[in-house]
């Protein structure tokens, strides 16, 4: 069986910024299990009995060769995608680069990352990353400006 097809998968990703304030984000390679050629804020599967905090900060570290801290949860969305046939329940994260220079460990999966600003996000956006986008900024911006203000 093959979790996102036979069954329900659940994911963790991480809406990841450095201290300039930039976004990390990921093209999906061609060996990526959906939305081949979309840029991401990244992220993967959660294994069993891997606690989810652990899961984003494990799946950065080996795809990316950084760490992370994690700062608050942005949401839990459903992934579902019909024309792959697949279905996830998504965990995201708002976190922090912390440590290591970003770099592509599985060339396979991964074509292109980088750092860019909000005004200027790379195109294609994959389809967690437009929801994971509006919800940052329709909801997450909105509460934390209204709690500062």
């Amino acid at each position: 069986m093959i979790e996102g097809h036979d069954y329900i998968g659940v994911g963790v990703g991480a809406v990841i910024f450095n201290d300039k304030g930039l976004l990390f984000l990921a093209k999906r390679g061609q060996a990526a299990r959906n939305e081949r050629g979309t840029w991401e804020f990244p992220g993967g599967g959660v294994q069993f009995g891997e606690p989810l905090i652990e899961a984003i900060k494990r799946e950065i570290q080996e795809e990316y060769g950084m760490q992370i801290e994690v700062k608050d949860i942005l949401g839990v969305f459903d992934h579902i995608l019909l024309e792959e046939k697949q279905h996830w329940i998504s965990i995201t994260y708002i976190a922090l680069h912390f440590t290591g220079e970003p770099r592509i460990n599985e060339p396979n999966k991964c074509e292109s990352i980088g750092w860019f600003t909000l005004e200027d996000l790379p195109q294609p956006l994959s389809k967690i990353t437009q929801l994971n986008l509006h919800t940052y900024l329709s909801d997450y911006l909105y509460k934390s400006d209204a709690a500062a203000g």
